[in-house]
């Protein structure tokens, strides 16, 4: 049951941040009128940095399909990481309505990293 959870989890996030990365090159999902002002000077100071945007795309696009393949799973949380840690610092400060969701993912991010966690202990010793 662990086993199935876990994958319906990680498919939805994974999902979830290829989705995201696409967008960044492809521009099919419009932003929403009712944005904060905070949150489109940000987005538009993410858009000053020419590089930004396709490196986060490339990070969501590639973690994200590491998250869904079980074997990779602990990589993906791994990469995908510091962009939760973005997203969750980007609704915190500029649109706190998306906290509930940001803080839903991080907690999925981190309970698979807390999974894994014998997988990394190799990188710290």
């Amino acid at each position: 049951m662990k086993q199935k959870i876990t994958f319906v989890l990680s498919l939805l996030f994974g999902l979830m941040f290829i989705n995201a990365g696409l967008n960044k090159f492809l521009n099919y999902m419009p932003a929403p009128k009712d944005m904060p002002e905070k949150m489109q000077k940000m987005g538009a100071a993410f858009m000053e940095i020419s590089w930004l945007m396709p490196l986060t795309g490339i990070a969501e696009i590639i973690g994200g399909i590491l998250f869904i393949i079980p074997k990779t799973r602990a990589l993906g949380a791994v990469v995908i990481f510091p962009v939760m840690i973005g997203v969750l610092l980007a609704n915190y400060f500029a649109m706190p309505s998306g906290l509930p969701i940001a803080l839903a993912l991080l907690a999925i991010n981190l309970w698979v990293i807390y999974e894994n966690r014998r997988k990394y202990l190799p990188m710290i010793r």
